[in-house]
């Protein structure tokens, strides 16, 4: 979309994620539970398992996905959708680049222009990003957690906080804190993996 600049594709994508960013979990929750679990009847509506059976193994885990991929993918939209926006401006910024330039003159095929000068230089602020939202993803999802009936940390923390439950409140807060201090550490992995120049200026 970004190295097609105003083309069909781009277009259709830029409308995609618009309406990904802008459409409300609850509201795209409910539209997939009625197409995907009543009118066509492939995924389960709502629960973390199928009630009744008593299932062990890879049936449990088979049953746990399948109860997942609905919850899963209404969460993921949103973030997506600001993904990809995010990566398409950095994608044009990095396209004017000296280096870019300069691969373009000595030769470099376009896919590799892509995958090794604008692509790892353009996932850095993206990562950054996914980073530093990773505390609204785990325990900002209580929307998501009550249309699925879904037992997460969202709907917990929700809970906790009608019954004034301090206890368990001060348990979430800790695990929250030590997720979210796990996963910036791992961003920061990933972005000294993708730029060694970060490595070597720290």
């Amino acid at each position: 979309s970004a190295y097609r600049q105003y083309s069909m594709f781009d277009q259709v994508g830029t409308f995609v994620t618009m309406v990904g960013y802008s459409v409300p979990p609850f509201f795209s929750g409910v539209l997939v539970i009625v197409i995907f679990s009543v009118q066509l009847g492939w995924l389960p509506a709502f629960g973390f398992a199928t009630i009744g059976p008593s299932l062990t193994g890879l049936d449990l885990v088979l049953d746990v996905a399948t109860h997942m991929i609905l919850p899963v993918t209404t969460l993921a939209a949103i973030y997506l959708a600001i993904y990809a926006r995010l990566m398409r401006a950095s994608i044009i910024e990095v396209e004017h680049q000296d280096y870019v330039k300069t691969a373009r003159a000595k030769g470099a095929s376009r896919g590799r222009i892509i995958r090794h000068h604008m692509l790892r230089n353009a996932l850095l602020p993206v990562i950054t990003f996914a980073g530093v939202q990773a505390g609204a993803l785990i325990g900002g999802s209580v929307v998501v957690e009550t249309v699925f009936a879904w037992p997460g940390l969202g709907r917990l923390t929700f809970d906790a906080v009608m019954q004034r439950d301090y206890p368990v409140l001060l348990g979430i807060f800790l695990v929250m804190s030590v997720l979210v201090i796990a996963i910036n550490l791992l961003t920061d992995l990933i972005t000294r993996m993708i730029d060694p120049r970060l490595a070597r200026a720290g």
